[in-house]
């Protein structure tokens, strides 16, 4: 009985390329599905791609914050304040660079937008203690002439890192800073200066306390609240409340290089994802010096370069895809990992940057791919994990990952695995999380509302002092919405604060 069964069944296929032929029954067979109606699915989890892109687009949504008029010119009055108090604390002792260049970067440290330990931080958490978060690098010396001589002696430290002697400085730049120095004998029997990060982040986080005691001593109306100043290390992390809103601003002292470090110049030789839609120019503008140092380097000595300049102009050359996959990957693995951690979002950023390298733009350039995007971003970092290597994008014989212990790595690539084996339910659960963020922010802003706190334009004095504030906040409401995700560097003269000198990528408003 079972050899016609299979003859009859076997007959029906082989009719399917022709015309249709009644099975048995006497029912016609229905055409094999095409692609196009198979939902496709991820081959790890199970998971549906389709799902995967939807939850991404929504976590989006809920970490996207909206920036009305009011709060563009709260988040300009909180600028504004910082921006004084460096000129009060360049006028202390006048060590600071009297026309200074700040980069102002979306986002605070904790999330990764410049490479420094996480360890040594403290923990604050969108919602419940900020709305918004900025890092602000500012340069305690400014090499930008090219005829400066500068020894970058990389003789004691790791790769990556070095120390900043002064000893070919001239005499004024070494009495200013000598407090703030390591000494060491030179071979020819003279004193060489080498640049302390940590002297230089104690003397300027204590600038900023006297500068911050003085503001608080006399308050003015239309002041930010100080709400909460705390050092980590060599950050100084600052809550400032403007209205009803918080913004955390991680102040980090460090010293700014026009040009590009040897270290580094063999980078430029390879090709890279960004040629021909960024010149090599706007990439090799400068670098910085963090102060950060290496697992076995001297913390008084050792600085951390830092390409924090040339990532904001390679950002403009990533696809919307997958840096809104980059977005979730990092919140699944602040999550996951917890606050502070040995693995940081900047190690993710710079395995998304080897990626544009390694893969093609018209794949990364695909708009409904954001799922592949955060699991090959998953499963890079687990490879990353695994072998304890993590390349610096720019110095590429740095392994960032070099310091872990085995232990360590295997850890946090267990816990990736439990991610991959169900992506979908840690976004679900990053949304939650973004989404009781918000929740917070908004119960805030009701109870400073309720509460009659002032806001800056009720500080205004006169309607012709408020009708600048309007303009103003107008033109910064139009630069944040053009300019979505990217990050501000502003010029600014201490001794004119008046002015704004935002900096957009390559434009000046």
């Amino acid at each position: 009985m079972a050899a016609p069964a299979l003859s009859s069944r076997a007959g029906s296929v082989s009719s399917l390329g022709s015309s249709p032929t009644a099975t048995p029954s006497g029912s016609i067979p229905r055409p094999a599905c095409s692609p196009a109606c198979t939902p496709e699915l991820d081959f790890r989890s199970g998971s549906r791609m389709d799902e995967l892109n939807r939850l991404i687009q929504e976590f989006s949504k809920h970490d996207q914050r909206d920036y009305d008029d009011q709060r563009a010119l709260e988040i300009h009055t909180a600028k504004d304040f910082i921006f004084s108090m460096l000129g009060m604390v360049q006028k202390l002792d006048q060590k600071l660079p009297v026309a200074n260049e700040y980069l102002l970067l979306s986002g605070g440290v904790r999330d990764g937008v410049v490479d420094m330990d996480l360890e040594e931080l403290g923990v604050y958490n969108r919602g419940s203690d900020y709305d918004m978060a900025f890092t602000l690098l500012v340069p305690a010396l400014k090499l930008h002439d090219r005829n400066q001589p500068v020894t970058l002696d990389m003789r004691h430290s790791a790769l990556g890192h070095s120390w900043l002697s002064l000893r070919l400085f001239d005499e004024g730049t070494i009495t200013r800073w000598r407090d703030c120095c390591t000494l060491a004998d030179h071979l020819n029997g003279t004193t060489n200066y080498f640049f302390s990060p940590t002297l230089v982040a104690d003397w300027f986080q204590e600038a900023v306390a006297l500068v911050l005691a003085e503001v608080q001593r006399k308050p003015q109306r239309g002041t930010p609240r100080v709400e909460r100043v705390e050092r980590h290390s060599t950050l100084l992390s600052m809550i400032l409340g403007v209205g009803s809103s918080r913004m955390l601003y991680d102040i980090v002292p460090v010293v700014s290089f026009k040009g590009w470090p040897a270290v580094a110049q063999s980078w430029l030789m390879e090709n890279h994802f960004w040629d021909g839609k960024i010149t090599e120019e706007e990439v090799i503008s400068g670098f910085y010096l963090l102060p950060a140092c290496s697992a076995s380097g001297r913390r008084e000595n050792e600085w951390r370069l830092s390409f924090a300049r040339s990532e904001v102009q390679l950002k403009k050359c990533i696809s919307p895809g997958l840096m809104q996959a980059f977005q979730a990957c990092k919140a699944i693995l602040v999550k996951l990992l917890g606050q502070p951690s040995s693995v940081s979002p900047y190690h993710l950023r710079s395995i998304m940057l080897w990626a544009c390298d390694r893969l093609p733009a018209t794949y990364l350039g695909q708009e409904d791919f954001a799922a592949h995007f955060l699991l090959g971003l998953i499963d890079d970092l687990q490879h990353c994990l695994v072998n304890k290597t993590c390349p610096n994008y720019f110095i590429p014989q740095c392994n960032m990952f070099e310091h872990l212990c085995d232990e360590t790595a295997m850890f946090h690539a267990r816990k990736l695995a439990l991610v991959r084996s169900d992506p979908a339910e840690h976004l679900r659960s990053t949304i939650e999380q973004a989404k009781a963020a918000n929740r917070l922010t908004q119960e805030m802003q009701r109870r400073g509302s309720s509460s009659g706190l002032p806001s800056p334009q009720a500080d205004s004095f006169s309607a012709d002092h408020q009708q600048p504030d309007d303009r103003l906040a107008k033109k910064l409401q139009q630069l944040v919405t053009e300019n979505p995700g990217k990050s501000i560097s502003v010029f600014i003269n201490p001794d004119d604060v008046s002015r704004p000198h935002f900096r957009i990528d390559d434009k000046f408003f």
